[in-house]
Protein backbone atom coordinates (compact mmCIF):
# COMPACT_ATOMS: atom_id res chain seq x y z
CA UNK A 1 0.00 0.00 0.00
CA UNK A 2 1.48 3.65 -1.09
CA UNK A 3 2.48 6.16 1.76
CA UNK A 4 0.15 8.17 0.30
CA UNK A 5 -3.16 6.02 0.96
CA UNK A 6 -1.72 4.63 4.61
CA UNK A 7 -1.28 8.18 5.64
CA UNK A 8 -4.57 9.19 3.83
CA UNK A 9 -6.21 6.01 5.75
CA UNK A 10 -4.84 7.17 9.10
CA UNK A 11 -6.15 10.68 8.81
CA UNK A 12 -9.87 9.14 8.27
CA UNK A 13 -9.25 6.89 11.24
CA UNK A 14 -8.00 9.69 13.70
CA UNK A 15 -11.06 11.68 12.28
CA UNK A 16 -13.70 9.42 13.41
CA UNK A 17 -11.79 8.54 16.29
CA UNK A 18 -12.68 12.14 17.32
CA UNK A 19 -15.98 12.19 16.10
CA UNK A 20 -16.90 9.50 18.12
CA UNK A 21 -15.55 10.67 21.53
CA UNK A 22 -17.71 13.77 21.16
CA UNK A 23 -20.90 11.56 20.68
CA UNK A 24 -19.64 9.32 23.46
CA UNK A 25 -19.27 12.12 26.15
CA UNK A 26 -22.61 13.51 25.13
CA UNK A 27 -24.50 10.36 25.11
CA UNK A 28 -22.70 9.17 28.57
CA UNK A 29 -23.92 12.44 29.87
CA UNK A 30 -27.47 11.91 29.01
CA UNK A 31 -27.77 8.64 29.80
CA UNK A 32 -27.42 8.77 33.53
CA UNK A 33 -30.06 11.67 33.66
CA UNK A 34 -32.46 9.35 31.53
CA UNK A 35 -32.24 6.52 33.60
CA UNK A 36 -32.89 8.28 36.55
CA UNK A 37 -35.83 10.11 34.70
CA UNK A 38 -36.77 7.05 33.83
CA UNK A 39 -37.94 5.44 36.86
CA UNK A 40 -39.21 8.75 38.09
CA UNK A 41 -41.48 9.43 35.73
CA UNK A 42 -42.61 5.33 35.74
CA UNK A 43 -42.05 5.54 31.66
CA UNK A 44 -41.32 2.21 30.03
CA UNK A 45 -41.30 4.42 26.48
CA UNK A 46 -38.73 6.64 28.32
CA UNK A 47 -36.79 3.13 30.11
CA UNK A 48 -36.82 1.71 26.18
CA UNK A 49 -35.10 4.82 25.20
CA UNK A 50 -32.71 4.47 27.85
CA UNK A 51 -31.80 1.57 27.03
CA UNK A 52 -31.05 2.25 23.62
CA UNK A 53 -29.31 5.05 24.96
CA UNK A 54 -26.85 2.93 26.88
CA UNK A 55 -26.53 0.54 23.50
CA UNK A 56 -25.61 4.13 21.92
CA UNK A 57 -22.74 4.48 24.75
CA UNK A 58 -21.48 0.64 24.46
CA UNK A 59 -21.61 1.27 20.58
CA UNK A 60 -19.16 4.32 20.87
CA UNK A 61 -16.91 3.27 23.07
CA UNK A 62 -16.34 -0.37 21.12
CA UNK A 63 -16.44 1.46 18.20
CA UNK A 64 -13.17 3.96 18.98
CA UNK A 65 -11.69 0.61 20.86
CA UNK A 66 -12.04 -0.79 17.64
CA UNK A 67 -9.97 1.74 15.98
CA UNK A 68 -7.19 1.92 18.67
CA UNK A 69 -6.75 -1.64 17.75
CA UNK A 70 -7.08 -1.67 14.26
CA UNK A 71 -4.36 1.02 13.82
CA UNK A 72 -2.09 -1.89 15.38
CA UNK A 73 0.60 -3.24 12.55
CA UNK A 74 0.87 -6.52 11.19
CA UNK A 75 2.39 -9.31 12.72
CA UNK A 76 3.86 -12.81 11.37
CA UNK A 77 0.78 -14.31 13.17
CA UNK A 78 -1.90 -11.41 12.03
CA UNK A 79 -0.35 -10.95 8.10
CA UNK A 80 -3.66 -8.56 7.45
CA UNK A 81 -3.01 -6.47 11.29
CA UNK A 82 -5.67 -5.75 13.27
CA UNK A 83 -8.08 -4.71 10.60
CA UNK A 84 -11.29 -6.87 10.78
CA UNK A 85 -11.35 -6.03 14.85
CA UNK A 86 -13.61 -3.39 13.14
CA UNK A 87 -16.23 -6.10 12.51
CA UNK A 88 -16.16 -7.83 15.26
CA UNK A 89 -17.09 -4.27 17.16
CA UNK A 90 -20.13 -4.10 14.38
CA UNK A 91 -21.18 -7.59 15.32
CA UNK A 92 -20.99 -6.85 18.87
CA UNK A 93 -23.00 -3.75 18.41
CA UNK A 94 -25.94 -5.47 16.00
CA UNK A 95 -26.23 -8.42 18.82
CA UNK A 96 -26.47 -6.16 21.62
CA UNK A 97 -29.29 -3.66 19.53
CA UNK A 98 -31.32 -6.77 18.84
CA UNK A 99 -31.08 -8.48 22.84
CA UNK A 100 -31.88 -4.88 23.91
CA UNK A 101 -35.03 -4.51 21.57
CA UNK A 102 -35.82 -8.35 22.57
CA UNK A 103 -35.99 -7.05 26.15
CA UNK A 104 -38.70 -4.43 25.67
CA UNK A 105 -40.92 -6.05 23.89
CA UNK A 106 -41.02 -8.70 26.58
CA UNK A 107 -41.18 -6.23 29.21
CA UNK A 108 -44.16 -4.51 26.87
CA UNK A 109 -46.03 -7.63 26.98
CA UNK A 110 -45.79 -7.10 30.67
CA UNK A 111 -46.99 -3.72 30.72
CA UNK A 112 -50.03 -4.76 28.46
CA UNK A 113 -51.52 -6.47 31.12
CA UNK A 114 -50.14 -4.40 34.16
CA UNK A 115 -50.11 -0.72 33.23
CA UNK A 116 -48.03 1.49 35.51
CA UNK A 117 -49.03 5.41 36.25
CA UNK A 118 -46.97 7.91 33.52
CA UNK A 119 -45.86 10.87 34.28
CA UNK A 120 -46.02 12.54 31.34
CA UNK A 121 -44.46 16.03 31.61
CA UNK A 122 -41.60 14.82 33.00
CA UNK A 123 -41.33 12.38 30.05
CA UNK A 124 -41.69 14.62 27.43
CA UNK A 125 -38.61 17.04 28.72
CA UNK A 126 -36.60 14.62 28.93
CA UNK A 127 -37.18 12.70 25.64
CA UNK A 128 -36.87 16.25 23.87
CA UNK A 129 -33.55 16.75 25.53
CA UNK A 130 -32.55 12.93 24.27
CA UNK A 131 -33.66 13.83 21.05
CA UNK A 132 -31.78 17.06 20.71
CA UNK A 133 -28.57 14.89 21.81
CA UNK A 134 -29.47 11.92 19.66
CA UNK A 135 -29.71 14.76 16.46
CA UNK A 136 -26.32 16.18 17.00
CA UNK A 137 -24.59 12.87 17.76
CA UNK A 138 -25.97 12.00 13.88
CA UNK A 139 -24.81 14.88 12.24
CA UNK A 140 -21.50 14.19 13.82
CA UNK A 141 -20.93 10.33 12.60
CA UNK A 142 -22.88 10.66 9.45
CA UNK A 143 -20.13 11.21 7.01
CA UNK A 144 -17.66 8.71 8.87
CA UNK A 145 -20.54 6.10 8.82
CA UNK A 146 -20.55 5.81 4.74
CA UNK A 147 -16.82 4.47 5.07
CA UNK A 148 -17.03 2.47 8.11
CA UNK A 149 -18.74 -0.48 8.99
CA UNK A 150 -17.95 -0.19 12.65
CA UNK A 151 -18.82 4.17 12.87
CA UNK A 152 -22.00 2.71 10.23
CA UNK A 153 -23.12 0.49 13.87
CA UNK A 154 -22.55 3.28 15.86
CA UNK A 155 -24.67 5.82 13.64
CA UNK A 156 -27.47 3.11 13.83
CA UNK A 157 -27.96 2.84 17.58
CA UNK A 158 -27.75 6.55 17.63
CA UNK A 159 -30.57 7.10 14.96
CA UNK A 160 -32.48 4.26 16.78
CA UNK A 161 -32.55 5.86 19.66
CA UNK A 162 -33.41 9.30 18.19
CA UNK A 163 -36.48 7.47 16.63
CA UNK A 164 -37.05 5.84 20.12
CA UNK A 165 -37.23 9.83 21.38
CA UNK A 166 -39.57 11.00 19.23
CA UNK A 167 -41.62 8.18 19.69
CA UNK A 168 -41.67 9.22 23.17
CA UNK A 169 -42.37 12.47 23.03
CA UNK A 170 -45.61 11.47 20.78
CA UNK A 171 -46.77 8.98 23.53
CA UNK A 172 -46.05 12.09 26.32
CA UNK A 173 -48.32 13.81 24.22
CA UNK A 174 -51.26 11.80 23.74
CA UNK A 175 -51.22 10.55 27.64
CA UNK A 176 -51.48 14.23 28.77
CA UNK A 177 -54.18 15.19 26.44
CA UNK A 178 -55.91 11.52 27.29
CA UNK A 179 -54.94 9.55 30.16
CA UNK A 180 -54.45 6.60 27.58
CA UNK A 181 -51.12 4.88 29.76
CA UNK A 182 -51.29 2.31 27.49
CA UNK A 183 -50.13 4.45 24.43
CA UNK A 184 -46.19 4.54 26.69
CA UNK A 185 -46.23 0.62 26.10
CA UNK A 186 -47.48 0.60 22.36
CA UNK A 187 -44.66 3.35 21.68
CA UNK A 188 -41.98 1.02 23.08
CA UNK A 189 -43.08 -1.92 21.07
CA UNK A 190 -43.29 -0.04 17.82
CA UNK A 191 -39.41 1.22 18.90
CA UNK A 192 -38.99 -2.42 18.87
CA UNK A 193 -39.96 -3.27 16.01
CA UNK A 194 -38.24 0.10 14.40
CA UNK A 195 -35.06 -1.22 15.61
CA UNK A 196 -34.83 -5.07 14.94
CA UNK A 197 -35.09 -4.76 10.79
CA UNK A 198 -32.47 -1.96 10.73
CA UNK A 199 -30.11 -4.45 13.47
CA UNK A 200 -30.61 -7.19 11.27
CA UNK A 201 -29.10 -5.54 8.04
CA UNK A 202 -25.69 -4.39 9.94
CA UNK A 203 -25.70 -8.26 11.67
CA UNK A 204 -25.85 -9.63 8.09
CA UNK A 205 -23.21 -7.26 6.33
CA UNK A 206 -21.00 -8.02 9.71
CA UNK A 207 -21.37 -11.82 9.50
CA UNK A 208 -20.94 -11.57 6.14
CA UNK A 209 -17.32 -10.45 5.73
CA UNK A 210 -16.21 -12.50 8.43
CA UNK A 211 -17.18 -15.67 6.49
CA UNK A 212 -15.50 -13.80 3.70
CA UNK A 213 -18.37 -13.88 1.46
CA UNK A 214 -18.32 -12.05 -1.40
CA UNK A 215 -19.18 -7.73 -1.23
CA UNK A 216 -22.52 -6.65 -1.26
CA UNK A 217 -21.59 -3.90 -3.33
CA UNK A 218 -19.41 -6.73 -5.69
CA UNK A 219 -21.23 -7.98 -8.78
CA UNK A 220 -19.46 -11.13 -9.02
CA UNK A 221 -21.40 -11.65 -12.43
CA UNK A 222 -20.22 -8.64 -13.89
CA UNK A 223 -16.48 -8.79 -12.23
CA UNK A 224 -16.35 -11.84 -13.98
CA UNK A 225 -17.97 -10.68 -18.01
CA UNK A 226 -15.79 -8.25 -17.91
CA UNK A 227 -12.58 -10.15 -16.91
CA UNK A 228 -13.33 -12.18 -19.91
CA UNK A 229 -14.18 -9.36 -21.85
CA UNK A 230 -10.04 -8.58 -21.89
CA UNK A 231 -8.56 -9.27 -24.86
CA UNK A 232 -6.31 -12.51 -24.92
CA UNK A 233 -8.28 -13.94 -21.93
CA UNK A 234 -9.93 -17.14 -23.32
CA UNK A 235 -11.00 -18.39 -19.74
CA UNK A 236 -10.68 -17.49 -16.01
CA UNK A 237 -10.55 -19.62 -12.71
CA UNK A 238 -9.92 -19.27 -9.22
CA UNK A 239 -12.11 -16.46 -8.66
CA UNK A 240 -12.80 -15.08 -5.32
CA UNK A 241 -13.58 -12.05 -3.87
CA UNK A 242 -13.74 -11.14 -0.03
CA UNK A 243 -13.22 -8.17 2.30
CA UNK A 244 -10.97 -7.43 5.28
CA UNK A 245 -13.66 -4.68 6.76
CA UNK A 246 -16.19 -3.08 5.56
CA UNK A 247 -13.82 -1.13 2.40
CA UNK A 248 -11.03 -2.98 2.22
CA UNK A 249 -12.27 -5.59 -0.53
CA UNK A 250 -9.35 -8.20 -2.02
CA UNK A 251 -8.94 -10.42 -5.08
CA UNK A 252 -7.20 -13.49 -6.52
CA UNK A 253 -8.06 -14.45 -9.98
CA UNK A 254 -6.23 -16.79 -12.44
CA UNK A 255 -6.55 -15.99 -16.12
CA UNK A 256 -6.04 -18.17 -19.31
CA UNK A 257 -4.43 -15.81 -21.75
CA UNK A 258 -1.90 -17.67 -23.99
CA UNK A 259 -1.63 -15.35 -27.06
CA UNK A 260 -1.84 -12.59 -24.82
CA UNK A 261 0.50 -9.53 -24.41
CA UNK A 262 0.92 -10.24 -20.39
CA UNK A 263 1.98 -6.87 -19.82
CA UNK A 264 -1.03 -5.06 -21.30
CA UNK A 265 -3.40 -7.72 -19.71
CA UNK A 266 -2.00 -7.02 -16.61
CA UNK A 267 -2.75 -3.19 -16.63
CA UNK A 268 -6.26 -3.28 -18.18
CA UNK A 269 -7.35 -6.03 -16.19
CA UNK A 270 -5.49 -3.58 -12.94
CA UNK A 271 -7.74 -0.71 -14.41
CA UNK A 272 -11.13 -2.95 -14.69
CA UNK A 273 -11.01 -4.05 -11.01
CA UNK A 274 -10.01 -1.19 -9.22
CA UNK A 275 -11.83 1.87 -11.30
CA UNK A 276 -14.88 -0.16 -12.30
CA UNK A 277 -14.96 -2.46 -8.97
CA UNK A 278 -13.57 -0.89 -5.94
CA UNK A 279 -10.93 -3.45 -5.38
CA UNK A 280 -8.22 -2.43 -3.26
CA UNK A 281 -5.87 -5.50 -3.33
CA UNK A 282 -5.66 -8.18 -6.14
CA UNK A 283 -3.64 -10.83 -7.02
CA UNK A 284 -3.90 -11.43 -10.95
CA UNK A 285 -2.32 -14.64 -12.40
CA UNK A 286 -1.55 -15.14 -16.11
CA UNK A 287 -1.01 -18.86 -17.50
CA UNK A 288 -0.60 -20.35 -21.03
CA UNK A 289 -0.71 -23.61 -19.92
CA UNK A 290 -4.11 -25.10 -21.01
CA UNK A 291 -3.52 -28.43 -19.22
CA UNK A 292 -2.42 -25.92 -15.90
CA UNK A 293 -5.42 -23.95 -16.31
CA UNK A 294 -7.71 -26.73 -16.25
CA UNK A 295 -6.15 -28.63 -13.07
CA UNK A 296 -5.36 -25.56 -11.46
CA UNK A 297 -1.85 -26.90 -10.81
CA UNK A 298 1.39 -24.62 -10.94
CA UNK A 299 4.39 -24.50 -12.62
CA UNK A 300 7.31 -22.60 -13.82
CA UNK A 301 5.36 -21.94 -16.86
CA UNK A 302 3.06 -19.54 -15.35
CA UNK A 303 3.64 -15.89 -15.01
CA UNK A 304 2.35 -14.63 -11.56
CA UNK A 305 1.63 -11.22 -11.33
CA UNK A 306 0.81 -9.67 -7.41
CA UNK A 307 -0.44 -6.22 -7.49
CA UNK A 308 -2.15 -3.81 -5.50
CA UNK A 309 -4.47 -1.37 -7.06
CA UNK A 310 -3.08 1.72 -4.94
CA UNK A 311 -0.11 1.27 -7.12
CA UNK A 312 -1.73 1.58 -10.89
CA UNK A 313 0.76 4.26 -11.74
CA UNK A 314 3.91 2.36 -10.67
CA UNK A 315 4.43 -0.70 -12.05
CA UNK A 316 8.09 -1.49 -11.40
CA UNK A 317 7.04 -3.63 -7.93
CA UNK A 318 5.08 -6.17 -9.85
CA UNK A 319 6.70 -9.75 -10.47
CA UNK A 320 6.69 -12.16 -13.17
CA UNK A 321 7.49 -16.02 -12.80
Amino acid sequence: MSHDHEHSHAVVTEGNAKKLTFALILTSTFLVIEVIAGFLTQSLALLSDAAHMFTDAAALAIALVAIKIGKLPADNKRTFGYQRFEILAALFNASMLFIVAMYILYEAYQRFSTPAEIQSTGMMIVAIIGLIINLISMRILFSSSQDSLNVKGAYLEVLSDAVGSVGVILGAVVIYFTGWVWVDTLIAVLIGFWVLPRTWVLLKQSINILLEGVPEEIDIEKLRNDLLSLKGVESIHQLKVWAITSKNIHLTVHLFAPHANWNMLYREAMEVLSHEHGITEMTLQIEDDECVAHSHIHDEKQSELIVKADDLHDHSNSHQH
